[in-house]
């Protein structure tokens, strides 16, 4: 006979053996680190002290920053109430200018680190209170991407003035924009999509989640990226086809094939957009980036989990972007699209600090600098994490 002590204990050690998963694992930090969403403020004192000194290639991309529309100083806000994005941003009811002016608040809190003129932390302030004084909503089937995209940008400009720069009256404004407006858009994912959406999408949390100090939210993000990524990348230690997002219905060898766009056969670092084109790839690899290199500021070693599949990704599609022929089992021989400025802070994370040679992606990247921005949520990579130890 079992006593009600003994089933009690029974219990307990029950309880201890059932696998953790999902949402319920704590990877929130107890305290989180500010400025902490992409670049760090050791990072944004190397980029400083580099760009003072004029090396390159800091100093080269903080001129092409500054010379951007993007740094300008006389530079007019456009918020709306209802951003509404359709297809490719059609109709385009305010998509690119909510994506411009938040790169433009980031652009400009760069800009104000370097040099400690106020001048660029008041139009940063000015172009975010605008925003949070007038948006309500976004609405249409671009909805969760255009969000992701602004709601990335929005947080690096946010910690950089709340926490360096220090002087905003209506930050608290702000910081409920991005609970209210931004969050229930993007925080839950959105599996049966392309993979770059949901990746941004948690990207975007992932920032929101730390300017606003909140464990939660942060929690969540990270439980559906660590299915996300081996979902978009794939290894061949995945088994003979790749892994699918939960809760995508796609679970058939022919579902899995029509959703890495018709490739049928899986080599290391292939993703489910290759064959989709490049650019969306890169989006991909780029929000993956993002939100491994915000964890880490926040003392988590997601690089760590993911560095094979981003080394193995970023080797393949940047020796094709390099411009040696893609083979005739991939993408029916054929690359669409082009990776972009997005290769920095993966090429800074796993050569620099992990040490991985990446020959490919050293070549793509240092041709491609100093990178630029896409317009889109990728900007000034080259100046905030070109060879950047910290």
């Amino acid at each position: 006979m079992v006593t009600r002590s003994c089933a009690v204990l029974i219990a307990l050690l029950a309880s201890l053996l059932v696998p953790v998963t999902g949402s319920s694992v704590s990877a929130a930090p107890a305290t989180f680190v500010h400025p902490g969403v992409v670049a760090s403020r050791p990072q944004l004192d190397f980029m400083r002290a580099e760009v003072q000194a004029g090396a390159q290639p800091w100093k080269l991309a903080y001129d092409r920053m500054m010379a951007s529309k993007y740094a300008d100083l006389n530079r007019t806000p456009k918020p709306r109430a209802v951003v509404e994005c359709g297809p490719y941003s059609n109709p385009n009811y305010g998509c690119t200018d909510e994506r411009e002016d938040a790169i433009a608040a980031y652009t400009l809190s760069l800009a104000w680190y370097v040099t400690r003129d106020s001048r660029y932390a008041t139009k940063a302030i000015q172009i975010m209170d605008a925003w949070s004084a007038t948006i309500r909503d976004h609405t249409n089937s671009n909805a969760p991407l255009q969000t992701a995209w602004s709601g990335s940008s929005w947080p690096k400009a946010a910690e950089i003035i709340k926490h360096v720069y220090g002087n905003w009256p209506n930050s608290a404004r702000f910081a409920t924009m991005l609970r209210t407006v931004y969050l229930p858009e993007i925080q839950n994912g959105r599996a049966n999509t392309n993979g770059n959406w949901e990746l941004s999408m948690m990207d975007a949390t992932l920032g929101i989640a730390v300017f606003l100090e909140d464990r939660t939210v942060y929690d969540k993000a990270v439980s559906i990226f660590r299915t996300r990524v081996p979902a978009y990348i794939y290894l061949t230690s995945d088994g003979s086809l790749p892994k699918t997002p939960p809760g995508s219905g796609i679970d058939t060898r022919s579902e899995i094939i029509s959703y890495w766009h018709d490739q049928s056969t899986f080599v290391d670092g292939l993703a489910q957009e290759t064959c989709r084109d490049f650019t969306h790839t890169g989006y991909g690899l780029a929000a993956a980036a993002q939100f491994a290199e915000t964890a880490r500021h926040q003392g988590q070693d997601i690089w760590g989990e993911i560095k094979d599949r981003m080394r193995y990704a970023w080797g393949l599609h940047t020796k094709y972007q390099n411009g040696e022929p893609m083979p005739s089992w991939l993408c029916g021989g054929t690359r669409s699209g082009s990776l972009g400025p997005t290769s920095e802070i993966s090429f800074n994370a796993l050569n620099t600090r992990l040490g991985i040679a990446m020959a490919n992606t050293r070549q793509y990247t240092e041709a491609q600098r100093p990178q630029g921005t896409d317009n889109l949520f990728v900007a000034w990579e080259t100046l905030t994490h070109a060879a950047n130890p910290a």
